[in-house]
């Protein structure tokens, strides 16, 4: 993975402290319903209130406040089903850079505003996540210019853990994270530094029926290639780049 947990847990840290200019400090809300029908105490962590609407403006942010001013002037390239994306596009913006964001083909119009409305360049190609990151590596190769992975980096893995360092703040007691699950980034950075607070927090990943891509790698210890189907959960569908860090 080239980093221990320990050390991603650490990054999360020194991470949430760098992005505190450039993101939300998102609630943490107890769920009176969720808790009354499961029996439990349930917590929400909203990052739907993220500035993008999602956790990824975290690790995206993070990964470009890594780059060398010779980097940034060159511009960045991403691929993404849209809520990376976004976080690409505003994370560059804010940093007065120029990003490009790959998005397959089929990737909903709302989502592809939104990346445009937050000042990134749209670029359509493939019909799975998988091919559209291979072809944007590939593009950002040839071009010199730095691809920032959805979730196979560190420095994005360890961005996305920011949240947690946030939940550990909030309510040093949690046991259980349910976290959902797509590349492996978020529940990557959030394992990470949930157990390094506490080893016996467990730690379920949360995957959709139409696109259980990393699921079914874990059950065959290799990564495997399969077709998702529609889902509600887009951000969460699609394939897994070979060698992602985020298997391990």
């Amino acid at each position: 993975m080239g980093l221990s947990a320990k050390q991603i847990a650490s990054e999360a840290e020194h991470a949430a402290a760098r992005l505190a200019p450039y993101i939300r400090k998102t609630p943490l809300v107890f769920s009176h319903q969720f808790s009354a029908a499961s029996g439990a105490n349930v917590w929400l962590k909203l990052e739907n209130l993220q500035d993008t609407g999602s956790f990824k403006l975290r690790g995206a942010t993070n990964r470009l406040l890594a780059l060398s001013e010779a980097e940034r002037s060159r511009g960045c390239i991403t691929a993404s089903s849209g809520n990376h994306g976004a976080g690409v596009a505003l994370a560059s913006q804010r940093l007065r850079m120029h990003g490009v964001v790959f998005v397959p083909e089929h990737t909903s119009k709302t989502k592809l505003a939104s990346i445009q409305g937050y000042g990134g360049e749209v670029r359509l190609f493939g019909t799975d996540g998988l091919d559209t990151e291979e072809y944007a590596r590939s593009f950002a190769l040839e071009n010199e210019q730095v691809f920032i992975s959805p979730y196979n980096d560190p420095v994005i893995i360890a961005g996305q853990g920011s949240c947690a360092v946030e939940i550990v703040e909030e309510l040093p007691e949690v046991d259980v994270a349910f976290v959902a699950i797509g590349g492996g980034g978020l529940i990557s950075g959030v394992a990470a530094v949930l157990k390094q607070h506490n080893p016996a927090v467990r730690i379920l990943g949360c995957q959709p029926f139409a696109s259980p891509v990393m699921t079914r790698s874990i059950e065959a210890g290799k990564i495997v290639h399969m077709a998702s189907d529609s889902t509600l959960s887009d951000g969460t569908a699609g394939g897994i780049e070979e060698e992602a860090i985020t298997f391990d």
